[in-house]
């Protein structure tokens, strides 16, 4: 590790490297990222280790996939000698377990995560830590009469125990640049300073910020992706057989140019902009609902059954607003304009992901699999946009 730079941080849970890209861009270093799954390691291998080599990957470490107890487990020493030299810790395990939109289970094996979180916590203690997680993550499971505490109270009391200022905040994406209505807990650790700090400087630096990205303070689904209509034109797409790759247009605003810095995008086929083989009858099931229904409209309850839809629901999208929350399902959304769900693409340019960043391994993947995989769609649904990140970077190095 470059002891040199005071700017170190390890990414936990580290997914396809939102949170670790948004960091890179405000000047931070990474000294390891911890993530378990092929698929969302080898997009972050390939951006942000292989491309712009933004980890001084430490030598103990193998750079592969780890789990984040067998990291504690088999080099406990290693991160013991780690302690009062690493500047920042980010990250938050997955929310499946804590998510009001999903079954929202209180024994999800997953949710014990956050102890691990805390126990590497008090191994390493940085100077400061960001930890992120979903709205569930603030509310009770009232089912469960012994389980008196929310998550964030419960790890926010236990980090508080170890030494740290603590505090946490809802925080919606949308009020940052992101073209996403997109709401999370945020919570901040400091050793040695106030870290309700990160909620008042951060809005404060948002205009500014915004400003000399040569951005609005608000953009659309329109802004993020009005320019990867499949009516652009098609071919054969690079990396999955008997499937259609879109091609891009010319930009149709600062958001699309700011995310389109340095490519050449001239007739090029964008990265993971593959369009879904829907059936002709779901093609003409989607065409009816555009035709009849409103924009920004959930197709629910007796809108469902009208239009023989399979799904418990569908959000016909609107390109004037911003975008509802992305999930790890893109057949819960239709696109505002065409008969079809999102791409890949079009998934990462919502959550702010710039057009050089390619993803990697399975686009999605099957019922049984949910559990273990995490294809492309499910990387950038578990996301943080790091645009975001970014900004809480920048406000971080503050805090010190």
């Amino acid at each position: 590790m470059n002891t040199g730079n005071h700017l170190t941080y390890i990414d936990l849970f580290a997914g396809c490297g939102g949170l670790s890209l948004g960091l890179h861009y405000s000047g931070w270093k990474g000294i390891f990222a911890i993530e378990k799954d092929k698929h969302a390691f080898k997009t972050l291998k390939h951006n942000l280790i292989n491309n712009k080599n933004h980890f001084d990957w430490l030598s103990w470490l193998p750079v592969e996939t780890h789990e984040i107890n067998e990291v504690i487990r088999n080099y406990k020493a290693n991160l013991k000698r780690l302690m009062g030299k690493v500047t920042l810790v980010v990250g938050g395990p997955p929310c499946q377990g804590f998510s009001t939109a999903g079954k929202r289970d209180l024994n999800d094996a997953r949710n014990k995560l956050v102890d691990s979180y805390i126990e590497l916590i008090r191994i390493v203690r940085p100077k400061l830590l960001l930890f992120e997680n979903v709205r569930g993550f603030v509310t009770k499971f009232r089912k469960h009469k012994n389980k008196k505490e929310a998550f964030s109270e419960y790890i926010w009391r236990k980090l508080e125990e170890i030494g740290y200022n603590i505090h946490g905040e809802m925080l919606d994406f949308s009020e940052f640049g992101i073209p996403q209505r997109r709401k999370r807990f945020i919570l901040i650790g400091s050793l040695n300073g106030d870290s309700k700090i990160f909620f008042d400087k951060l809005p404060e630096n948002k205009e500014k910020f915004l400003n000399s990205k040569g951005l609005k303070p608000n953009n659309t689904l329109g802004d993020a992706i009005s320019d990867l209509l499949r009516k652009n034109g098609t071919v054969d797409s690079p990396d999955s057989k008997n499937f259609k790759a879109g091609l891009y247009s010319e930009s149709k605003g600062s958001y699309q140019d700011y995310l389109k810095r340095g490519i050449d995008y001239n007739g090029k086929v964008a990265d993971s902009h593959r369009f879904a083989n829907h059936l002709p009858g779901t093609i003409e099931m989607f065409l009816n609902i555009q035709e009849n229904v409103p924009k920004n409209t959930r197709i629910a309850g007796e809108l469902r059954k009208k239009y023989n839809v399979k799904k418990r629901c569908v959000v016909l999208l609107d390109d004037k607003q911003v975008c509802p929350t992305l999930t790890s399902h893109p057949d819960d959304y239709l696109h505002y304009s065409e008969p079809r769900i999102l791409t890949v693409r079009e998934y990462a340019r919502i959550q702010s992901f710039p057009d050089w960043y390619e993803f990697k391994g399975k686009y999605t993947t099957g019922a049984d699999l949910r559990i273990k995989e995490v294809p492309r769609y499910t990387q950038l649904g578990n996301a943080v946009p790091p645009l975001f990140a970014e900004q809480a970077g920048i406000v971080l190095k503050e805090l010190l």
